[in-house]
């Protein structure tokens, strides 16, 4: 059953302990909605045996880029956050809740590093994007680099009860938990 915090518990025959499925959040960027690669991202975590819970699309406001990015000023400067709220909204986002084993771990080593042009091949960064940071601060530009990925449970937690409301989540289950997991 899933809990307030996305997490399952409880173990079945045969299937591994639930404490390890858990919910993250993954936005597709303006940048990867606009080159139309949201199907080919969305295979690769669902090739992963990661399922879609919820999905939207956002067009963000100034407003709801603050709440996201709460911290980001803070952590960064307000020139980072400046230049990433302008890019967050510039055209509409993708947003996905993602439930799987160690979902927000795995999001990330499948999304690959922040910088496009360290993120190894086979990554989703490493593969589809190749801007690096010494390029986009000659161009005072922010890194556009397709996908934010929850960087932990915790954040993921937050941000998906930032982005959906309970109604808006699913359970069901995919033949890949059936017969894998």
């Amino acid at each position: 059953m899933r809990q307030g915090s996305g997490v399952r518990d409880g173990v079945g025959k045969g299937q591994i302990s639930m404490a390890t499925v858990e919910r993250t959040l993954v936005l597709l960027k303006p940048d990867a909605v606009a080159r139309g690669l949201a199907g080919r991202i969305i295979q690769r975590l669902e090739d992963a045996g990661l399922k879609i819970v919820g999905t939207k699309m956002k067009q963000l406001d100034a407003e709801f880029t603050k709440r996201h990015y709460f911290d980001l000023e803070e952590r960064f400067g307000s020139s980072v956050y400046e230049k990433t709220a302008t890019f967050m909204q510039q055209g509409p986002v993708l947003a996905f809740a993602i439930e799987g084993v160690e979902a927000a771990k795995n999001v990330r080593r499948l999304v690959g590093a922040t910088f496009p042009n360290e993120a190894p091949a086979g990554t989703i960064r490493g593969d589809f994007a190749h801007v690096s940071k010494a390029y986009t601060d000659a161009q005072h530009k922010v890194i556009a680099n397709l996908v934010h990925a929850s960087g932990n449970s915790e954040e993921a937690k937050y941000e998906i009860d930032l982005w959906f409301d309970a109604s808006e989540l699913f359970e069901y289950e995919t033949l890949a938990e059936k017969y894998t997991f």
